[in-house]
């Protein structure tokens, strides 16, 4: 089951669950408990698409594909490299990716997230698949000049627009989410980024697990997996599409901030 979240015609977020690529289910009830439908299928095109969750932290994975590693010029991990994106970096499928004045160079990072379902604290690989709610698709985009210059990656991570997330998570058991899956983004229909999960070094489990013996992740948290080989530069104007088996498509364009919006 895919669900998501919409505007409702007064302006309200709603739960709703995917029908077909042009309706939705609209729901009431806990994504994380009881859920059911309400009401009579809305058309995708008559609403707008919201993030299907916001997180309390999203979670970032470093260096987790081999090429990306080697693309990079970095060593392969012993354990897997954790950063932080804040909430405030989080967007939905339409949203603009903003450029922020002054980089130089800002990449698309496409990632399969990992949805929390339940509060977790020192959990064993064993039991990760239990914390789940489900996965989803995570553009992890990057300042990389700014990640270079700080060594850090806080501000090169963080500005606001850099998380689009969604437009739908993937409900199911584990045998349904375990599966390798084909992991894809395009920019301006050139295909980027080509490659599938089961390359991770570090497979959704080990990563639960071990984010979880440092901190506590909170229902809604979204752990983003890592990227793979292809990483390239955004521009003004572009439009950049993820895809990942399963789940949907994520589509979002590209903006100078200071040339059409503004930080909200």
């Amino acid at each position: 089951m895919l669900v998501g979240r919409i505007l409702d015609s007064q302006g309200v977020p709603r739960l709703v669950r995917k029908l077909s690529n042009d309706e939705v289910q609209p729901l009431s009830g806990n994504i994380f408990g009881t859920f059911w439908d309400d009401g009579e299928p809305i058309a995708l095109s008559a609403v707008r698409q919201l993030a299907p969750i916001m997180p309390s932290k999203v979670v970032g994975i470093g260096s987790n594909y081999k090429k990306h590693i080697e693309e990079m010029g970095r060593s392969t991990p012993t354990h897997p490299k954790v950063f932080l994106k804040p909430n405030t970096t989080v967007i939905g499928h339409g949203d603009a990716i903003q450029i922020p004045p002054k980089t130089t160079r800002v990449d698309h990072e496409v990632e399969l997230g990992v949805v929390i379902g339940r509060s977790t604290y020192q959990i064993s690989e064993s039991e990760s698949w239990n914390a789940i709610l489900g996965l989803t698709i995570v553009n992890d985009v990057t300042a990389r000049d700014f990640q270079k210059e700080d060594g850090v990656f806080t501000r090169g991570k963080g500005f606001n627009t850099f998380c689009p997330l969604g437009p739908w998570i993937q409900l199911g058991t584990q045998q349904e989410l375990a599966v390798p899956r084909q992991i894809r983004c395009w920019v301006n229909d050139e295909l980027k980024q080509d490659s599938l999960t089961s390359d991770m070094l570090f497979q959704i489990p080990k990563l639960v697990s071990f984010v979880s013996q440092i901190m506590t992740l909170l229902p809604g948290d979204v752990i983003a997996t890592g990227t793979p080989s292809g990483v390239s530069p955004l521009q003004d104007g572009d439009q950049v599409r993820l895809e990942i088996d399963g789940i949907g498509v994520l589509k979002n364009p590209v903006v100078n901030r200071g040339d059409r919006c503004k930080v909200l």
